[in-house]
C-alpha cells in the first residue's frame, strides 16, 4: 500500500536541508560582515558625525531659544497663530515633565531620518512615475519594506555595524521611506495630460516640466507622503531604542521591562505630542501649498 501520510501531514523539507540552507546563508551573511562592515562603517561616518553635532546643537541650545526656533517655523509653515501656541504648549509641557533633553534626541534623529527620506524618496518616486517598469521593480520592494516586521531588519543591520545611532537611522528610513516614494509617483502620475500637453506647446522641455509643472502640481500629494513618512518614522522611535538609539523611546523601552506605568505613558504622551505637532504642521503647510496652487489656476 502507497505511503499517504502526505495526506494527513503537509510535505516540508527535511530538518537536515533546513539546517544546511540556515547555517549556509548565516555564514554568508558572517562572512561578508567581516569582509565589508568596516568599509561601510566608514561610509556612514559623516552621517554619525552629523547626527551627534546636531544632537548635541539641540541640547545644548537654550530652552527658550529652541522654542523660538520652533515656534517660528510652525508660523513659517501653517500661517497659524493656534498651531503655534498649541505647539510651544504641548513642548512645555514635556520639558516641564523633565523629557526635555529626551525630545531633542528623538527630534534630532526624526528630522535627519526625515530629510534622507525625502532626499532618497522624491527622486525614487520621479523615477517611477517616469518609467512603468521602474514601478513595477520598486513596487515589490516597497511592499516588503511595509510589511516585513521592523524587528526582522533590525537583526541585519545590528549584525553589519552593531548597536548605535546609524542602524538606528537605516531602520528608521526603511520602515518610514516608502509613503513618500509611494505618493510621489503617484502625484505625479495624476497630473492633467493637458496641463502637460499645454506646457510642450509652449516649448517647456522634459525638465522644465517636471519642476515647473508636475513637482508643483503633484506637491499637496507629496507633503501627504512626507506627513506619514514622518508619522512612521516617529512609531519606530521605541523599537529603534533596542538598538541604543537614545531619546524618548529608552524610557519606554526600560518602563515594560520594569513595569514602570507613569514612565511608560508621559514619555508615551509625549511621542504623541511630538507626532500631533508634526502632523498638523505638515497638513496645514500642504493645505497652504494646495490653495496656492488653485488661486495660481484660476488667476
Amino acid at each position: 500500500m502507497a505511503d499517504s501520510s502526505w495526506l494527513e501531514r503537509f510535505p516540508q523539507m527535511s530538518r537536515a536541508d533546513l539546517t544546511v540552507i540556515r547555517k549556509s546563508l548565516d555564514g554568508a551573511y558572517r562572512n561578508f560582515s567581516r569582509e565589508y562592515g568596516e568599509a561601510i562603517e566608514s561610509f556612514f561616518d559623516p552621517l554619525l558625525q552629523f547626527l551627534v553635532w546636531f544632537e548635541k546643537l539641540l541640547i545644548t541650545t537654550p530652552w527658550w531659544l529652541v522654542l523660538i526656533v520652533c515656534a517660528g517655523l510652525v508660523y513659517l509653515a501653517s500661517r497659524s497663530w493656534k498651531l503655534v501656541i498649541g505647539s510651544v504648549v504641548s513642548l512645555l509641557l514635556v520639558g516641564y515633565f523633565g523629557m526635555w533633553e529626551d525630545m531633542m534626541r528623538t527630534m534630532s534623529i526624526i528630522t535627519v531620518c526625515t530629510m534622507l527620506a525625502i532626499a532618497l524618496g522624491i527622486p525614487i518616486g520621479i523615477i517611477m512615475a517616469r518609467s512603468n517598469r521602474a514601478q513595477a521593480i520598486i513596487t515589490p520592494m516597497l511592499d516588503v519594506m511595509q510589511t516585513l516586521p521592523a524587528f526582522v531588519y533590525l537583526i541585519p543591520v545590528v549584525m553589519l555595524l552593531g548597536i548605535g545611532k546609524i542602524p538606528g537611522v537605516i531602520a528608521v528610513v526603511i520602515y518610514g521611506i516608502p509613503p513618500v516614494i509611494r505618493l510621489t509617483n503617484l502625484g505625479i502620475r495624476l497630473v492633467d495630460k493637458e496641463v502637460l500637453e499645454a506646457a510642450t506647446a509652449y516649448g517647456a522641455s522634459t525638465w522644465q516640466r517636471l519642476f515647473g509643472v508636475q513637482m508643483p502640481l503633484a506637491m499637496p500629494t507629496i507633503m501627504a507622503g512626507i506627513n506619514q513618512t514622518i508619522m512612521m518614522a516617529l512609531s519606530m522611535v521605541v523599537i529603534a531604542s533596542m538598538i541604543g538609539v537614545k531619546g524618548l523611546g529608552q524610557p519606554v523601552l526600560k518602563s515594560i521591562t520594569n513595569q514602570y506605568f507613569t514612565l511608560g505613558l508621559l514619555n508615551g504622551l509625549a511621542i504623541v505630542a511630538l507626532a500631533i505637532i508634526f502632523d498638523r504642521v505638515s497638513q496645514a503647510y500642504a493645505k497652504r501649498t494646495q490653495a496656492h496652487l488653485q488661486g495660481l489656476k484660476h488667476d
